[in-house]
């Protein structure tokens, strides 16, 4: 009988666990700026197993309300989504924030001001990582990020040559082209069991090179219902097996 993909996940996962190894998987939801029912779920999700969570919030549009409607969550961790999620790249262009289209001086000045208004709202969740909208930012600004406080960039896809840390997300559980649902579930797992294989395979300097991490990417205010399925069933197979450690925003930073 064929494996369900499900099976062939926790059958790779059994296999680092027989080798004495662990990976690291975190969560990265982007786009928090108020309390809604869809964040109430993800809180929900991942308190029932234990689970940590990074959420990129845009500094301009939060306040007080979220910061005291997730005071007290103690898995969740506050990353700097941009400054306010707006798009300045031309129309034939891909959407970007942080690029190249407006004085470096002003966007590095928005994300200072981001910066000390989250530290500010969360001085207990809040980690100095930066989350660029739309997972892209201009590389002429990477060397001011250190002196605003940042300690990691987080974007999307497998980690490259950076002066700057980076801690991405590798697996993204959105069909952004096609239905704007979920993506096929096997499709998902499919990336997650390369991604371990990355991870676990080959030797010392190519893992350093490609990261150590299984970044999983959700954005809850536009989760379906195969989203929220997906995520229990990922967080039901990955919560206790000893292969997994679900890594907090602090842990990424440090």
């Amino acid at each position: 009988m064929t494996q369900s993909h499900w099976q062939q996940l926790a059958a790779a996962l059994d296999r680092v666990a027989e080798s004495g190894r662990q990976v690291d998987f975190w969560l990265r939801d982007d786009d928090a700026a108020e309390p809604t029912a869809a964040l109430d779920r993800l809180l929900s999700l991942v308190d029932s197993h234990q689970l940590p969570v990074v959420i990129a919030v845009p500094p301009a549009l939060t306040g007080e309300a979220l910061a005291r409607h997730l005071d007290g969550h103690a898995g969740v961790s506050i990353a700097v989504h941009g400054w306010a999620h707006r798009n300045h790249a031309l129309p034939e262009e891909k959407k970007q924030e942080l690029g190249a289209h407006r004085p470096r001086s002003t966007v590095l000045q928005e994300l200072a001001e981001g910066y000390a208004r989250l530290q500010a709202l969360f001085p207990r969740s809040f980690v100095p990582m930066l989350v660029p909208p739309w997972n892209r930012i201009d590389a002429a600004l990477l060397d001011g990020l250190p002196g605003i406080g940042f300690e990691a960039l987080s974007v999307y896809g497998p980690e490259k040559p950076s002066p700057f840390k980076l801690v991405n997300t590798h697996v993204d559980v959105m069909d952004w082209q096609g239905t704007r649902g979920c993506r096929d579930h096997a499709a998902i797992v499919s990336d997650l069991i390369a991604r371990l294989r990355q991870v676990c395979g080959g030797d010392e300097e190519k893992r350093d090179q490609t990261g150590r991490t299984i970044g999983v990417l959700t954005h809850h205010l536009v989760h379906d219902a195969g989203v929220w399925s997906f995520m229990e069933a990922l967080f039901a197979l990955t919560a206790g097996h000893p292969a997994c450690r679900w890594r907090t925003g602090a842990d990424l930073t440090a």
